[in-house]
């Protein structure tokens, strides 16, 4: 039963396969069918993995190659868009599961959430629970059971981000714990121990500056040149690569392709040592299992006579090789090589396949007309058996013809109790994800919604090919596009903003947004705030006729008198209503009106949708939820300039506060008066991704001199638009305070920034997220007064966090503190701190 899961997991990888492969592709997948081998890379973080290292495992050696990042890179920052944390985790998941497709890896996680920059293995360890994450280690290699496992930083300090440290240190103590029956004793209930052949460590010169003269004849390391061409690909592993790497688009990391030798070092670390050749000592062929030797041979065969142009010629031999895989005794090579010769049938055959639904979402219980389609594109005689709807048998015993199309639909239900906000993101979690299922850690993502099952058979062989359910339109632009079918809750509420700021007594409203997901959905909604906070009215109600009818609905909420933090969650009853008097508005109930039962009240889901070119469109279903926040916050001035950063939330922070904010660009900044303006402020990394500043800072520097206040926020050192971004010298470093409670020692206690009109303490950075700030700038012109320092455990206090001069009639502000995730997380005092920043000077 252990092996159930397995044969699971790799179908699964059938089912979301390519349903056509083109001659070159088929070659490849061919040699593959012939090598039992399999390697394991391990780094931290989404973009950590060596994409050509992966490339060449995978294409050259055609060896089984996965990458197990220990994080999803939820605490990365976003060049693309506005997702952080959680929201940032599903995108760079389903970025590395995009350059896996490229480079012909494999992708798994843990359940580690990367938590922004670490200085020490020992703090990220902390966090991270260490024996959690080093279970799921040692969970992924008994799955995988890899011959050899590559880390790509050093289990050192050297390794420079905690995160990078601990991932090789997880590497090299799963090494060993794999192989221990009594190490994490509850996954044998699955898995068989395993113990891989080798360990090393992807060494570069970044660590070892004379590394290919200390390599020259050293038995410690093996060098591979994966630069080589692929003439069956037209391409080098160097090339394919950087395909894959430019996947990582939230992070910048488009990669121009290279070619030419490349060099790879590969020092070793653990287990037998390899002499020139990594797979040295491990039998990568059919021979390593007891049945294997007439497969090996067989394929062999297909291989060596395989028809470019009549690929359907080796179904038959690979048929015979089918059955011989499906009655070897090894239950792991068995359920990893039929899905592999399962997909070459399929391709050998010009199969094509797929199931699409009339919409790409509907809720529990409600219609669905699906549509599954299937064409054989060769003269192989192949039988479709029956289509299974989502457990809705359809016996069709017909012969797919040659290039007929051939279509069938039919109405099923939705499923019920189907996730669809990611699995790990469904309980409240801190350093660790909550995942009770053991045969989800560590998969990529969710199972689809709703699989659709092609029962094919040819000659005596039957055998079933999954697809899921997907909805397909045609774009008038991109063309023909695809996404996944989901399963919906009967209405979503999204609550406007992500944290709602309450600087006095006032009331102020509370939008939300509700949209069906079915036809005719009705019920109340509600507010729960903290104590002391008041709603009105008590509740509302809700009428949508129709699916994906919208309604937007207000809620006036009183603030305490005192200061306070918390949350509002929006809380739905979808229980019968009784009838309103017809005076009553058609929304509106009073606090006094009837509510249902207890339990058919709910949390309400938000409905979130992450959609970029080059990833699959991702659901989410977070509850519906803000931070409210009543603070004692004062502000000088109201009008406001802002030049976006990427994935910048600050503007709208601002508007929280009272602020009117006008959105700036190069037109507006060269022929508008700036005058009016009482700050201007740019945003994260903006002398980074905003070109134009180079030419428009100088009208920027005009306006401080004229009696205006500038405000410069954080940007890295490297790829500066201009170095002139101050009206003095500013010298940015890699400076920075990862945690988040550092103290902080105020330099200059009556500088107006700590004064005016909010009067600063040391109370006012509590509660912080993720970090003080990062990119300080470590040498500045003596004009400039720095006025905060702090520092992490064991280093010099770094000053160069917030830093101001006077210029002309003005003031320049440049600050390294990281605003961008302290104002959109509701931190009171980075409100009061920014707002004293603004009102300088006024």
């Amino acid at each position: 039963m252990k092996h159930l899961f397995l044969i699971a997991n790799c179908l699964l990888l059938l089912q979301l396969s390519a349903s056509s492969q083109n001659a070159g592709e088929l070659q490849l997948a061919l040699k593959k069918l012939t090598v039992l081998g399999s390697v394991l890379y391990i780094a931290a973080h989404p973009d950590d993995e060596n994409t050509r290292l992966i490339a060449w495992f995978a294409n050259e050696k055609s060896v089984r190659t996965a990458y197990l990042s220990i994080t999803r890179g939820d605490g990365g920052q976003n060049l693309i868009g506005n997702e952080k944390g959680p929201l940032m985790g599903v995108l760079r998941t389903n970025e590395l599961l995009e350059a896996r497709k490229i480079d012909g890896g494999q992708q798994f996680f843990t359940r580690a959430v990367d938590f922004g920059y670490s200085k020490s293995s020992e703090e990220t360890f902390q966090k991270w629970e260490k024996d959690k994450i080093l279970s799921d280690v040692v969970w992924t290699i008994r799955k995988f059971k890899p011959d050899v496992i590559i880390t790509r930083f050093p289990a050192t300090e050297y390794a420079g981000h905690g995160h990078h440290g601990a991932s090789a240190m997880l590497a090299e103590e799963a090494f060993e714990k794999a192989a221990d029956p009594e190490a994490y004793p509850e996954q044998l209930k699955y898995v068989d121990v395993w113990q891989a052949k080798r360990l090393l460590f992807n060494t570069s010169t970044w660590w070892i500056k004379d590394l290919a003269e200390k390599a020259k004849g050293s038995d410690d390391y093996i060098m591979i040149d994966v630069g080589t061409f692929n003439p069956v690909l037209g391409k080098s592993y160097s090339e394919l690569a950087s395909e894959s790497r430019t996947m990582h688009k939230s992070q910048g990391f488009g990669s121009s392709k290279r070619r030419g030798s490349k060099i790879e070092y590969l020092e070793h670390v653990y287990g037998a040592r390899a002499k020139g050749n990594i797979l040295d000592g491990i039998d990568t062929t059919w021979n390593r299992v007891k049945e294997g030797k007439e497969i090996g041979k067989l394929l062999t065969e297909v291989l060596n006579q395989f028809d470019h142009y009549n690929p359907d010629k080796s179904i038959p031999q690979l048929a015979k090789a089918y059955k011989l895989i499906n009655n070897i005794s090894d239950p792991f090579w068995k359920a990893v090589k039929l899905k592999e010769i399962k997909g070459i049938i399929i391709a050998c055959a010009g199969i094509w396949m797929e199931a699409v639904a009339d919409d790409y979402s509907a809720s529990s219980s409600d219609d669905v007309i699906v549509t599954a389609s299937i064409v054989n594109r060769s003269n192989t005689k192949i039988i479709l058996d029956d289509l299974n709807f989502n457990g809705k048998d359809t016996i069709i015993n017909s012969n797919l013809d040659y290039n007929v199309l051939n279509q069938y639909t039919t109405v099923i239900k939705a499923p019920e109790n189907v996730s669809t906000n990611p699995y790990w993101l469904n309980h409240s979690f801190e350093g660790v994800y909550h995942v009770d299922d053991q045969m989800l850690r560590g998969t990529p993502e969710n199972k689809p919604a709703i699989m659709i099952s092609f029962r094919l058979k040819y000659e005596d062989i039957e055998f079933t090919v999954e697809r899921p359910l997907m909805y397909k339109w045609t774009d008038r632009v991109d063309g023909e596009l695809y996404r996944p079918f989901v399963v919906l809750p009967k209405v979503t509420a999204n609550i406007r903003e992500k944290v709602y700021i309450f600087s006095s007594n006032e009331p102020e409203n509370i939008n939300l947004t509700l949209k069906s997901h079915s036809n005719d959905v009705s019920g109340n909604i509600f507010l729960e705030l903290p104590e002391g906070w008041k709603t009105e009215p008590a509740s509302i109600s809700f009428n949508l006729p129709n699916k994906n009818t919208e309604k937007d609905i207000s809620f006036k909420v009183m603030p305490p008198d005192n200061v306070s933090t918390g949350e509002v969650k929006a809380i739905i009853d979808m229980s019968p209503p009784l009838p309103l008097p017809q005076s009553w508005p058609d929304v509106h109930r009073t606090s006094s009106s009837p509510k249902g039962g207890q339990k058919s009240k709910k949390q309400a889901k938000s409905l979130v949708t992450i959609k970029y070119p080059h990833i699959l469109t991702q659901t989410l279903l977070p509850e519906a939820r803000s931070k409210i926040v009543k603070l004692d916050v004062k502000i000088k001035g109201t009008s406001i300039g802002y030049v976006p950063g990427p994935g910048d939330e600050v503007p709208a922070s601002l508007e929280q506060l009272g602020y009117q904010v006008t959105m700036l660009n190069e037109t507006f900044i060269k022929e508008s008066d700036l005058s009016k303006f009482d700050a201007i402020i740019t945003g994260v990394r903006a002398f980074n991704t905003r070109k134009y500043l180079k030419h428009v800072n100088y009208k920027l520097l005009e306006y401080v001199k004229n009696g205006g206040t500038y405000i410069v926020q954080y940007n890295t050192r490297h790829g500066l638009v201009t170095k002139d971004i101050g009206p003095y010298e500013i010298k940015i470093s890699r400076d920075r305070v990862t945690v988040e409670e550092a103290p902080v020692t105020f330099l200059e206690p009556n500088h107006p920034l700590l004064n005016t009109p909010n009067k600063i303490t040391e109370n006012d950075f509590n509660g912080w997220v993720q970090e003080r700030g990062l990119y300080f700038p470590d040498e500045w012109d003596e004009k400039f007064t720095p006025i905060l320092a702090w520092n992490d455990p064991g280093e010099d206090p770094k000053k160069g966090s917030i830093i101001v001069a006077k210029y002309g009639k003005g003031y320049f502000i440049y600050t390294g503190i990281s605003f961008f995730r302290e104002l959109p997380a509701g931190v009171p005092g980075a409100f009061r701190l920014f707002a004293n920043m603004i009102s300088i000077g006024r």
